[in-house]
């Protein structure tokens, strides 16, 4: 008999043991294997499973009979992947207000279903918690020194530490990607297993969200190219023509369209927003959203590479890597109650990432793979700055340059952080 795997700390923890004591029941959303159901367990004292096979699926079939079964268990009750049976989350809801009930149900899901399926938004009555595959701070692979709580109150300490990663070590990493269940697994065994999974989104996944059949090729079609415009502002009618453009067929931007809204609503597609300062200036914004997929090894898996065959092509290995370190913000920032954006005008200034918090407070961030690229970046972010303050923009409060390999964890002398991905942390 295996052993259960000992539990993984997820920056969502704390979060969630905040959200226990203030909501009564909340919603973990994500996609599908990124632990969701592991973290949930750790923090349930009864579970109400409707993917269980057990029994032909009876815990589905239980649930449409009798849903008090389903409430009816310690709290904090799980009720893993809901939306199979929408009238729990009413159902959930009721039985909060009825009983005043805080900390009483986590909801995990791994596809959002149609508006209509649900009566009530939950509001006030649910937390909501995205959770995302494991960043390079939880996989143990980033020392975490770089704090992006501590950037953003400007406390960072000003220390000198190498970045230890080598190019080899980030194909491997972005080919593994941050899935919990392929922690210390093979190379071979990560890349069977993430084709897998892009396999089964095209044939079962998007199509089981209503129930509408799909075309699985169109599907594989659209996600190569997403991978191969992976952390970009590509437009519906660009992924069109790269797609006809790469012999993968014919398809409509209606299309492309409606299987990224589902592509979205099963958590495999992250469109990062457009950020709009405050500006006192006429200064036009671009608002198009930059799209990557949500883990980085789905994109190496889409475009069947591998490691050797990214250190191949640098170019794809920093569009990745570019994607990887949008990622691992998005996780810190949620941690730190912080947006992730990107910026880019009509003057073709564009920067990697904007982190703002509530208040306003912000910092700005290139990404770069190698340290070549540091001044650069560096340059940037200075006319960025320059640019935001003469059209009335409060300044940041840090301004940083992100890595993936050769250079040091340091502040420079103009006061920009170069942070290698490896000291990156909450």
């Amino acid at each position: 008999m295996s052993k259960k795997p000992e539990y993984i700390n997820r920056v969502l923890d704390v979060k969630l043991i905040k959200y226990l004591d203030i909501f009564g029941a909340v919603l973990i959303e994500g996609p599908k294997w990124c632990g969701k159901t592991w973290t949930a367990t750790h923090h349930s004292k009864s579970i109400f499973a409707l993917a269980d096979p057990a029994n032909n699926f009876r815990n589905r079939e239980l649930a449409k009979m009798n849903l008090p079964s389903v409430l009816n268990g310690a709290y904090p009750r799980l009720i893993d992947e809901w939306q199979e049976v929408p009238a729990i989350w009413d159902a959930v809801r009721f039985e909060v207000d009825r009983i005043a009930l805080k900390g009483g149900y986590i909801l995990t899901g791994s596809a959002t279903p149609d508006d209509t399926a649900t009566i009530h938004s939950g509001a006030g009555r649910f937390g909501r918690l995205l959770m995302s595959t494991m960043s390079l701070y939880e996989l143990g692979v980033s020392s975490g020194k770089a704090s992006l709580k501590k950037l953003l109150a400007g406390t960072c300490p000003k220390i000198t530490d190498i970045g230890n990663l080598s190019a080899e070590n980030l194909a491997d990493i972005v080919v593994r990607g941050g899935w919990p269940g392929l922690i210390g697994a093979g190379l071979d065994a990560a890349q069977y297993l993430t084709a897998s999974y892009v396999n089964t989104i095209a044939t079962i996944d998007l199509s089981g969200i209503d129930g509408v059949k799909r075309n699985p090729a169109k599907i594989t079609a659209l996600i190569k190219s997403l991978a191969r415009n992976t952390a970009t502002y590509v437009a519906n009618e660009t992924l069109r023509k790269d797609i006809a453009e790469y012999g993968d067929g014919l398809i409509t931007t209606q299309t492309i369209a409606e299987y990224m809204s589902l592509l979205k609503r099963v958590f495999v597609l992250t469109e990062l927003q457009a950020w709009e300062p405050a500006l006192k200036s006429s200064a036009r914004l671009r608002k198009s959203t930059k799209k990557f997929l949500a883990d980085p090894s789905l994109s190496v898996a889409a475009l069947g590479a591998n490691s050797q065959s990214l250190l191949d092509d640098t170019k794809l290995l920093g569009n990745i890597f570019e994607s990887l370190v949008l990622h691992d913000l998005l996780v810190y920032a949620s941690a730190n109650d912080a947006q992730v954006y990107h910026y880019r005008d009509n003057a073709n200034l564009e920067v990697d990432a904007i982190v703002q918090k509530n208040d306003g407070t912000w910092g700005a961030i290139e990404i770069k793979l190698g340290y070549y690229h540091e001044d650069e970046a560096a340059s940037n972010l200075l006319r960025l700055t320059k640019k935001l303050s003469e059209a009335g923009q409060k300044p940041p409060v840090f301004l940083a340059v992100i890595t993936g390999i050769g250079s040091i964890f340091r502040q420079r002398d103009d006061g920009i952080w170069v942070i290698p991905i490896d000291h990156l942390g909450i």
